[in-house]
């Protein structure tokens, strides 16, 4: 049985560019989480289970099956394939996850799981696609399904999440804090635009790109790295008393970050 690592991701940045319609332009560095990520793999049904047809996923979620982005990635793929070994395979094989990424946290594990099967998938059942195929079904799927896909280590991500580019840089080791404090990411959005909106300029954009994610954490505090970190604690009031001093703020939340002292 062949297991399947999808990590966690942090924003080094997130600033808001303008806007597309109900969806807000970004440009934000992502950066992957080594030590932290879910474990994925394909185990047989149980043969009552088989017989039954269905999409199951055998894990420890908080939502229904059709609410789960896995579910959403198998729904885009087999809409854009009409793959009959990805039904045979559905018929045969639960989706087994082992959730180490807390939900609604802004480190992306929804997102990277959904990434992480749609390459299984493509591996598994030799359906041929490139990355930028997979990249374009995951993008139905979410926003941040994307950068997953290109498995990068650190990418610049813009437009609504949809435009990724590879950023050369070393990894940074980061610890990650999660306050058990679900966050939505549309309210967090919404509050933003009603009451922060103020996109940065093309030059702002391609400065913040060309920068090193060392050198963007120490220039910029919290408030000025993410612009997503005011409304989300004018939209919930206890996420304040979690901040740390020397810690950032991953997307909408609610987890924080810092790169680990190498003392």
């Amino acid at each position: 049985m062949k297991v399947y690592k999808a990590f966690a991701k942090v924003n080094i940045f997130l600033k808001i560019t303008g806007s597309r319609g109900d969806y807000h332009e970004i440009v934000s560095r992502f950066m992957v989480v080594k030590d932290l990520y879910d474990e994925l793999s394909f185990v047989l049904k149980e043969e009552v289970d088989a017989r039954e047809n269905v999409f199951k996923i055998i894990g420890d979620f908080s939502c229904l099956t059709e609410q789960n982005t896995i579910y959403k990635a198998y729904l885009a793929l087999k809409k854009a394939t009409s793959s009959q070994a990805l039904e045979t395979l559905t018929q045969t094989h639960a989706l087994k996850v082992k959730k180490n990424i807390p939900a609604f946290a802004g480190l992306g594990g929804g997102s990277s799981d959904a990434a992480t099967y749609l390459k299984m998938c493509n591996e598994r059942l030799d359906l041929g696609l490139s990355l930028s195929e997979l990249a374009q079904i995951g993008l139905i799927v979410g926003a941040d399904v994307p950068f997953f896909i290109y498995g990068y280590d650190s990418a610049n991500v813009s437009g609504i999440g949809e435009v990724v580019e590879e950023f050369h840089e070393e990894l940074l080791d980061i610890e990650t804090y999660t306050p058990k404090v679900e966050i939505s990411t549309p309210r967090v959005y919404k509050t933003y635009r009603e009451n922060f909106y103020n996109p940065i300029d093309a030059f702002e954009t391609q400065r913040l790109k060309e920068m090193k994610s060392i050198d963007a954490l120490k220039e910029m505090n919290p408030f000025q790295a993410n612009d997503l970190f005011e409304s989300a604690l004018q939209g919930y009031k206890e996420l304040k008393q979690h901040h740390r001093s020397g810690f950032h703020f991953s997307g909408s939340g609610s987890s924080f970050f810092r790169v680990k002292s190498s003392t």
